[in-house]
């Protein structure tokens, strides 16, 4: 299967040049104010581009390095998502099963009074309809198995009816954890390790400092710090401990590590997969995708323009209206900020790790992702020394070439106006001209043309005017006009031979988000939890 993926990586050079760029302007000095230290990476397909240190990870005389060691917090869930997938595709857990037979104990749930059906994929991906549980799951990470055992019997009272919206919950997702250890006999913590993080050489990456290799006698880790004031003091914040809860948030990691785990998991949208035999591709890609919708009434994404958000497995997948699918996921603790994305299209990705919850990583990630995506990877995508076209073309989905043929001779139909829609009839199926008459047709053209003050003959490529194909049967486009622009849109009826199902020319503007972008792909969504 060729996923038309590799051909987007920019040129690395210049992204390298403008990722450095980035990450020092956005890391200014109110930002810097707002935590002690920051560690913050650009990647690429092939590793890290650009890097950026800044602060004391201590209050100390120590500056951040590569190699410094951040807790991620919930970033872990990705991690705990793949081990559960790896079991699965062994054949020996069944995400679709009942939680209880893993885990007896949630037998005593309840919603609204009454017993619950609940499966471990509904918990994963956050449609458990248990309540949201942020502050507390940061208190309880540490809690012994005994203790959430004990949480479990004496029974969960969901805030929603299961399997129908979306709500983060720490608790539920931890289960997954717990279903894992009843399966495999041993700690979860141990065989995301022994299954994932050795495998792939993520050897700064453990639930505990004690079990990360260095050199020295002790890893270079940045402490947690809060501060009440905006910054003009701080607290120190111990480490909260790695317990029953610990494999939804305990891991600590560098940005070289969560840039290679990004890189691994992109990947399986490319022809060429990295370490298969750690986790199939068709695996990876089903982390990545949505399992659960996130209503668009959420403060948190109807402030920023997607067009669709969804929870996958651990990670949240977001569909920017200009820039297409990002897969991403924050974390939050006490003490600490993180946050990690990557464009699946281009493979360009950020990592942005703090010491302090007064500041958002998420923010910091998305300011430096969206320049990079707008400056690098969409202008180097439209150079006309591509091999590809520019606009849409170079998107994961690409228009089959029924619909760009059809496209571009309805473009020079539109453009020319010389002739009756009739004579393009062997394009279409037959209701096209049944469904509003040819005659109808000609005359609402003529009068679109007239009302953008006509339209030049001669135009761009039709590539360099596309608008969006949000599936390879979809194709629109502008022609502009004197005085204005029209917008075709196109649809195509997907039988052996494609024939156009319906195509309509309107005066307007298709707005400022919906110009030419050099990356599409299917609705897909953003964590607004931690």
């Amino acid at each position: 299967m060729s996923l038309h993926v590799d051909h987007l990586r920019p040129d690395r050079d210049a992204l390298a040049a403008a990722g450095a760029a980035a990450l020092e302007q956005r890391l200014d000095a109110a930002t810097l104010r707002m935590a002690p230290s920051f560690s913050a990476a650009v990647f690429d397909a092939d590793g890290v581009v650009a890097w950026i240190g800044r602060g004391h990870q201590r209050r100390d005389a120590a500056t951040p390095t590569r190699d410094t060691i951040y807790r991620i917090a919930s970033m872990s869930k990705s991690f705990l998502g793949a081990a559960a997938l790896v079991l699965r595709d062994e054949g020996r857990l069944d995400m679709h099963a009942p939680v209880t037979d893993y885990v007896p104990e949630f037998a005593a749930a309840t919603y609204q009074g009454r017993p619950v059906h609940v499966t471990l994929d509904m918990l994963m991906s956050n449609r458990g309809g248990l309540a949201e549980d942020n502050p507390w799951g940061d208190n309880h990470l540490g809690a012994s198995r005994a203790e959430m055992s004990r949480v479990l019997s004496d029974g969960l009272r969901l805030a929603l009816p299961p399997d129908e919206t979306y709500q983060y919950s720490n608790l539920g997702i931890s289960l997954i954890g717990r279903a894992i250890e009843q399966v495999t006999g041993q700690p979860v913590e141990r065989f995301v390790s022994e299954r994932l993080l050795r495998p792939l050489g993520l050897h700064h990456t453990a639930y505990s400092l004690d079990d990360i290799a260095t050199e020295s006698a002790r890893p270079d880790a940045a402490t947690g710090w809060r501060t009440f004031d905006s910054g003009a003091s701080w607290a120190n914040e111990p480490y909260v401990g790695c317990g029953a809860l610990g494999c939804i948030g305990a891991l600590f990691s560098t940005v070289d590590d969560i840039a290679a785990w990004g890189r691994f998991l992109r990947s399986a949208f490319t022809d060429h997969p990295l370490s298969e035999d750690v986790l199939s591709a068709a695996a990876r890609r089903e982390l990545q995708r949505v399992h659960t919708i996130i209503a668009g009434t959420d403060e948190r994404l109807s402030s920023r323009p997607l067009t669709g958000a969804g929870y996958g497995y651990g990670l949240v997948v977001e569909h920017h209206r200009r820039l297409g699918r990002i897969v991403q996921h924050s974390g939050g603790l006490p003490g600490f900020t993180s946050h990690m994305r990557w464009h699946v299209d281009s493979g360009v990705g950020v990592v942005v790790f703090g010491n302090s919850d007064a500041t958002s990583a998420a923010a910091i990630a998305i300011d430096v992702h969206d320049r990079l995506l707008d400056e690098v990877v969409l202008t180097s995508a439209a150079e006309p020394s591509r091999a590809e076209p520019a606009g849409v073309l170079g998107a994961q989905l690409r228009p089959w070439p029924e619909t760009l043929r059809a496209a571009r001779l309805l473009d020079a139909h539109v453009r020319t106006g010389e002739q009756s829609i009739a004579s393009l009839s062997d394009l279409f199926a037959r209701n096209v001209l049944t469904d509003e008459p040819v005659d109808v047709r000609d005359a609402a053209l003529n009068a679109a043309r007239a009302r953008v003050g006509g339209v030049p003959t001669a135009a761009s490529a039709l590539e360099a005017r596309l608008i969006d194909a949000p599936t390879e049967a979809v194709l629109r486009w502008r022609v502009p006009g004197a005085a204005g622009e029209l917008i075709c849109t196109l649809r195509m009826v997907g039988l052996s031979h494609p024939l156009v199902q319906a195509f309509s020319v309107v005066a307007g503007d298709a707005g400022a988000d919906d110009r030419p972008s050099a990356m599409r792909s299917l609705p897909v969504t953003a964590e607004p939890g931690r």
